[in-house]
């Protein structure tokens, strides 16, 4: 489940050995884990360490790198706002770096997404079924298609003093035999009809139907929650982690003062495409889903 790597600073150099590992280990759904790997706050941004800050109507306190735009948040003055933006953005940088230098064989056909800071502690956080983190889930975004993409995110904690604690559920291939045959098929131009009212962001394809309804189907199964196999994970602070959270099933359960940065990669671009949650579900429908 864990597949441990040293590496003390970001800008670690890692042997062509332990870059194959990684992303042999990834695709297979392991999580790569890095215990001693801290993001380090100035002292003027360890005010940030708090849920003051936080917009109590969202998850997560958003940050756009490419645009240097935020969200998410309340009551900061200009000077504050700036000093988290300038935090984040050396986060995301980070992460970048990290991507390169263990995955360079992604590293072209990366595609940066947002940077994301949850400050709030996740096991006081009440919210309906469907936004519960805490129940086991794979990833899937109703108004964000990814249309078949991966989603890598790569996690640190920082809170000073206490674990991140997940639960990690059953292999991807288990979750999609399970849920996968009894959903049915969307309403012939719904898609179509999301895009044009843009209640999506990207249209909708069928995969993105099916990955949305099994995240949905797991997360309103209470005995699936609770019988099926799966195990607690605990990440200490100023250790890191990196994920992909369409594969890998997860629940957060306990946390507070976590960063996440996220990438999409194109399924062609992986080494072994066939372990793909597009591939999988394909494979189970007989059916091509993009």
């Amino acid at each position: 489940m864990l597949e441990t790597f040293a590496a003390a600073q970001w800008s670690e150099l890692f042997t062509e050995p332990n870059q194959q590992r990684a992303v042999s280990q990834l695709e297979k759904g392991s999580i790569l884990y890095f215990p001693d790997l801290p993001f380090t706050l100035a002292e003027d941004e360890k005010i940030f360490l708090t849920s003051e800050f936080s917009d109590p109507r969202s998850k997560n306190i958003g940050y756009n790198p490419a645009h240097n735009k935020l969200w998410g948040v309340r009551q900061l003055t200009d000077e504050q706002r700036n000093r988290l933006k300038t935090m984040l953005h050396r986060y995301s940088q980070h992460s970048q770096t990290l991507m390169r230098n263990l995955l360079p064989f992604y590293h072209t056909h990366l595609i940066t997404g947002r940077t994301s800071f949850c400050p709030v502690q996740v096991s006081d956080r009440d919210s309906s079924y469907r936004k519960d983190d805490k129940r086991l889930h794979v990833d899937a975004f109703p108004s964000s298609p990814n249309q078949g993409n991966r989603i890598i995110r790569v996690f640190c904690n920082i809170n000073p003093s206490k674990d991140r604690v997940w639960r990690v559920g059953e292999p991807f291939e288990k979750i999609a035999e399970h849920f996968a045959p009894s959903i049915k098929r969307p309403f012939p131009g719904s898609a179509s009809l999301l895009d044009f009212l843009k209640i999506t962001k990207t249209k909708r394809t069928l995969y993105d139907h099916y990955m949305l309804r099994m995240h949905d189907k797991m997360k309103e199964d209470e005995q699936y929650q609770k019988n099926c196999s799966q195990e607690e994970v605990r990440f200490p602070p100023a250790s890191s982690w990196i994920v992909q959270t369409d594969h890998v099933s997860h629940a957060a359960m306990q946390g507070q003062h976590v960063l996440e940065q996220t990438f999409y990669l194109p399924v062609t671009a992986m080494q072994d495409s066939t372990l793909s949650p597009l591939r999988v579900l394909e494979n189970i429908l007989n059916k091509k889903l993009v």
